[in-house]
Formats: C-alpha cells, sequence, structure tokens
C-alpha cells in the first residue's frame, strides 16, 4: 500500500492559501503535535513560502521541515510585538529546533532599605517589593557579597535585621570588627548615619570621586585638630574605597550603564558571556551555554540569545555585542518598549568599548574550553554509570532524592539535578513536608509525599515525556527497604518504569564502602577506586548539602517567627513600632485596648484587631 501522508513541504504550503502579509508568530508542529520550531515574521505569508521550497535550506532546517504535520499562527499588529511574542514563547514551550537558553535564574542586587530612620545595606534577589533603593544586577552571589562587605568598611552601615536593631542592648561584633558604626545604640547619630548612606548610594551610583575628596578633606581636618584616632579610622575608609575600585577590575570610564555580550561557538556548542556595567563600574560576569545545533549563524546564535536573556529582565541603556543581529533596530525598538526608554546596541570596532567586547570574548573562549573538557569527563562517568547498573541507556537526567528534619520537626525534602553537564542547580526543589498525619520522623512517609508531588506534577505538565523533565535515574539514600518502598510508590502513580538505585552505607557506614541496592537484583558494591563510585558519593553528598541547607533556612525563620505575623494588618513596620513598645511579642498579646492605640502607627480600629486576635485565641 502506498504511504499517502503528506511530507512537510506540503504541509506548509497548504496554508499559504489562508495567510496574509500580517506580521506574526508560526508554529511548527510534529504529528504528536509538538511544538518543533517558533519563528517570527515581517510578512507571515512571505515568511511561511520560503519553507515551501525545497533545496534552499540548512540541514537542520530541512529536518524540522520533513517533521512538520501541521502549524499554528498568531498575527501582531507590529513586528516588534512579534519579537516579543516569539521569545516568550520559545522560553515557554522549548521548541528542539530553535536556539534555546536554558539557565534563566534571577540575578541579585543590592538594596538600600528606606522604610527606617537607620537604613539597613543588604542582598536582595527577586521582586522589587520593599521600600528602597535597588542597585544592580550583579552577576552572583559571590560579586555581591564582596562589595557588601567593601563597602561595610567603607561606609560602616548595619546589616542587622529591623527586630534584631530594635531588641539589641549594647553593640554587635560587626561594630567591634569596624564593618557597623553601632546605630543600634546610638554611638551615630540619625543625622551622621543618614550621610554615611548617602555617601554608600553616591558610591553605588559610580560618584566615587566626590566621597574620596570629603573623605581626605575630613582626614585632614582631623589631623589638624589632633583628632588621630579620627584620621586613622577615615584613613582606612579611603583605603577600603581603594580596594573595592580596585577589586572590580575594568571599570571602563565612558561606558555608564551597559551588558557586555560576547558569543563564541566551537564544535556545536556554544558560549556567552555577559558582563555588566553599571555606574561605570563591572560588577561582575555570567556565562551561559545555549543549547544550538552547530549550522546557526553568530547573528541567529546571538538575536535568539538577546531575546530570551531580557525577556524577563529589564535591559540596560546600552547593549554591547561581539556580533550583529539580523535585526538590530528591531531587537533594540523591542527592548525599549519592554524598557519603557531608550535602549541602544552597539557593536564597536575600536576604543574602549571594543576592548570590553575583546575581554568577554576571551572569556567566552576560555569557559567554553573548560565545559567541553568537563561534558567529555561528564559523559564517561554517565556511561560508566548505565554500565554498572545495567540501565537501559546511558541517563541524561538523573535525579537524587533526600529528606532533613529534627525529630520530625521542620521538615524537607530535597531534589538534586545531574545530567551531562554535571549538576543543574536550576532545577532543584525543595518540599516543605506538609502531611499532617506523617508520624514525626517517618522517612518513609516523607519519601511518599515528596515523590508523590513530584511525579503527579511531571504526569500533568509533560505527560509525553518529551520536555526533558523526566528522569532517567531515580538515586534514593537508603538500602532495600527504602527502595522497596519507593518503588512501591511508582507503582501506584503507575511510572514503575523508571530505573532507581538505593545507596546505603556498608556494614562499618564508611564512605568508599557502600551497597547498591535495585529491586529483583542483589546486593552490589563497586570497587574503591571506581570513578563512577565518586560520581556516586558525589550526588548523595550534593543532596544532603542542599536538604540540609533548607532545613536549617526553615528552621532559622521559624525560629525568627513571632505570634504577631499572624495578626491581620500587622505587616514588618507594625510589628516593629509594637516590639519597639512593648519589648515582645508576648507582651503585645496581654496588652489592654488602650495600651495598643498608645502605639505610634497603631489606629484605633488596628488596636482593636490585634486586641481582639489574642483574646479570641485565649
Amino acid at each position: 500500500m502506498t504511504d499517502t501522508a503528506p511530507n512537510g513541504y506540503d504541509v506548509i504550503h497548504g496554508y499559504l492559501r489562508s495567510l496574509d502579509s500580517s506580521p506574526g508568530v508560526y508554529r511548527m508542529l510534529d504529528a504528536d503535535s509538538r511544538v518543533l520550531y517558533v519563528g517570527k515574521a515581517r510578512n507571515l505569508k512571505v515568511r511561511v513560502s520560503n519553507y515551501a521550497r525545497p533545496g534552499t535550506h540548512s540541514p537542520r532546517i530541512m529536518r524540522m521541515i520533513q517533521e512538520t504535520a501541521s502549524m499554528m499562527f498568531l498575527t501582531t499588529r507590529t513586528e516588534t510585538e512579534a519579537l516579543l511574542l516569539e521569545q516568550n514563547l520559545i522560553k515557554q514551550l522549548k521548541p528542539r529546533y530553535n536556539v534555546l537558553l536554558r539557565d534563566d535564574k534571577s540575578f541579585p542586587n543590592i538594596l538600600v532599605t528606606r522604610d527606617h530612620d537607620f537604613p539597613m545595606i543588604r542582598k536582595h534577589r527577586g521582586a522589587k517589593t520593599q521600600k528602597g533603593n535597588y542597585y544592580g544586577p550583579f552577576a552572583g552571589a559571590g560579586a555581591v557579597n564582596r562589595t557588601l562587605s567593601q563597602l561595610q568598611r567603607v561606609f560602616l552601615l548595619r546589616n542587622c535585621t529591623d527586630s534584631d536593631f530594635e531588641t539589641r542592648t549594647r553593640p554587635c561584633l560587626q561594630y567591634q570588627i569596624k564593618r557597623c558604626s553601632g546605630p543600634c545604640c546610638g554611638i551615630i547619630s540619625k543625622e551622621d548615619y543618614a550621610r554615611s548612606v548617602q555617601d554608600a548610594e553616591q558610591f553605588l551610583q559610580g560618584r566615587t570621586k566626590g566621597i574620596q575628596e570629603a573623605l581626605a578633606a575630613q582626614m585632614q581636618a582631623a589631623s589638624e585638630d589632633m583628632l588621630f584616632e579620627r584620621a586613622a579610622a577615615l584613613r582606612d575608609r579611603i583605603k577600603a574605597l581603594t580596594q573595592v575600585q580596585s577589586a572590580q577590575g575594568i571599570n571602563p570610564q565612558s561606558t555608564a550603564e551597559a551588558d557586555v555580550i560576547a558569543l563564541h561557538t566551537d564544535g556545536g556548542q556554544a558560549c556567552v558571556q555577559v558582563f555588566f556595567i553599571r555606574a561605570n563600574q563591572n560588577w561582575g560576569n555570567h556565562d551561559y551555554y545555549p543549547r544550538i545545533s552547530g549550522d546557526e549563524d553568530m547573528a541567529e546564535v546571538m538575536e535568539a540569545f538577546v531575546g530570551q536573556f531580557y525577556a524577563n529582565r529589564e535591559p540596560p541603556r546600552m547593549l554591547i555585542l561581539s556580533h550583529g543581529l539580523d535585526n538590530d533596530d528591531l531587537m533594540a525598538a523591542a527592548l525599549a518598549e519592554k524598557a519603557g526608554r531608550k535602549v541602544e546596541i552597539v557593536i564597536p570596532q575600536r576604543g574602549e568599548k571594543a576592548e570590553l567586547v575583546q575581554n568577554a570574548l576571551r572569556n567566552a573562549r576560555e569557559s567554553l574550553a573548560r565545559k567541553m573538557s568537563e561534558t567529555a569527563t561528564q559523559g564517561r562517568l554517565l556511561k560508566g554509570l548505565a554500565e554498572a547498573f545495567d540501565l537501559p541507556k546511558v541517563p541524561q537526567r538523573i535525579e537524587v532524592y533526600d529528606n532533613s528534619h529534627i525529630q520530625g520537626a521542620h521538615a524537607v525534602g530535597a531534589m538534586v539535578v545531574a545530567g551531562p553537564d554535571g549538576f543543574d542547580k536550576n532545577q532543584y526543589r525543595k518540599f516543605n513536608i506538609r502531611g499532617d498525619d506523617l508520624t514525626p520522623g517517618d522517612d518513609f512517609g516523607m519519601m511518599k509525599e515528596v515523590l508523590t508531588r513530584r511525579f503527579q506534577r511531571l504526569i500533568k505538565e509533560d505527560p509525553e515525556r518529551n520536555l526533558g523533565t523526566w528522569p532517567d535515574l531515580l538515586l534514593i539514600d537508603g538500602g532495600q527497604g527504602q527502595v522497596s518502598a519507593v518503588r512501591q510508590i511508582m507503582d501506584e502513580l503507575g511510572v514503575s518504569d523508571i530505573p532507581m538505585v538505593g545507596v546505603a552505607k556498608g556494614l562499618d557506614r564508611d564512605a568508599g564502602k557502600e551497597e547498591f541496592h535495585r529491586t529483583g537484583k542483589p546486593v552490589m558494591a563497586l570497587r574503591h577506586n571506581d570513578p563512577v563510585l565518586y560520581f556516586i558519593q558525589r550526588m548523595r553528598d550534593e543532596v544532603h548539602r542542599f536538604a540540609i541547607g533548607t532545613h536549617r533556612a526553615k528552621r532559622s525563620k521559624a525560629i525568627g517567627a513571632t505570634p504577631l505575623d499572624d495578626v491581620p494588618g500587622v505587616g514588618a513596620t507594625r510589628k516593629r513600632a509594637l516590639l519597639a513598645h512593648f519589648g515582645s511579642a508576648k507582651a503585645v498579646a496581654r496588652a489592654n485596648l488602650a495600651d495598643l492605640k498608645a502605639v505610634d502607627g497603631v489606629s484605633a480600629n488596628m488596636a482593636q484587631v490585634i486586641y481582639d486576635y489574642f483574646h479570641e485565641q485565649g
């Protein structure tokens, strides 16, 4: 019987009759309705007709066309809207044939709070909901922490929480080591502290010359007045400020705010280095490894990266790129629309900006070389793992699970993920154990809750298992009993085809003598110097680290909580005012209505709410 199924070219050609010249976004889908590719077009009919002509495409596009069974279209008012929609759909759908940015982490900022008489300075990540001034982004937590540490040495700003500040009766260690001016104990006046805050913000805005001149003048005046201790302290602050600037490396004079983006490709892989320049200062860099097939040109890869990178981030005023885009003007217009101001895209050929790009390119080349070396080693380990445990294929995604608690309190579950690129920290997950009917310390019950929640979500979000989110192997911390229990859970969920291995310490409970348990197979061990054994130990240690860290964070948060957190309408400011007035949450609970009304910032209605809450609680 002759196969009459239309080929991809015929499928695409069949849509041309119904298309017009509007701008928009198109999607190519395979026979199972999985999205193969998302693209944008200034003119949908012209763009799609290009796919209907055989013999003019790269091997990647030819494969995509051959797999195309249907298409979807969405028209937009402008090509700029089409570009923004295209990048959002790529991030959401992760099509196989698009260049894909796989790392979607957020970047930290420095926050100078504005809801307290003595503002604090601290690291902030996430939505900018707290009142204050934000400076960033920084490339990572390390860059922020170094800058914060140095800023504390220069400007002596507090980093303690508001509750610590309100309850402290004598200076803390930060004051003793000259990293805080002691505002909690009245050692510095509100006015002098405000000047220090202003100086710190001027530094974060790049206005360092005036700060150094002012500190030098104060040091000279103190010396002339024979206030040698103060002069020495000012000298140390000037020295620390100089060290801050030198530690930041490249500090461009002609570029106040920009992201420097450099792309390097080799052997079908790509690395993009992004340097963050803010206030004429280098605030760190981060490398990315977008998924490419190897036959894209540099402009296509760069355009895909820029579009996806800024899909959920605010772009700076300038992008300095190593390679041009196919549509520089269109991308600049799309980013400007997103930011609500002008965004300039430049590809410099000479001068300081070109030096910035060359530095970023050098970093991209070196990072990709290291990545390729590590990937080759990781590939050998994954192959060895498959051979050691008779897996049906070399695993591309390994999920490792563990629980952490103290006698059942503050219980959490943790999952870490490893694959061809090593540990994938963007895929780590933590689970707050919610089971009210669990017996404290019931590790099996905790694991059942974690795995049930994990795989019920996978079944819902990726039932066809084509998004790369399903594991090829589960590693469980425990012996035969734990493996049997987990297998029972997986059978109940209908996902019994996923291999699993239990990792248990041997009789001596020494690292290196681990025993491995599998359903229906005898206990086995690996030789003590086997690289696969070290690999498994690293994965087990990583999930332990992540689980314990998550547990400690949950416990610390619970310790810092007070009954005031549950009172409707009592936020951070009112909570601080109540604690400052009464000294403790217990005293607030015992207070009468008249005393509550006497607290600054607490209205008569709010006082009634607080009073009723505690008295209704009994």
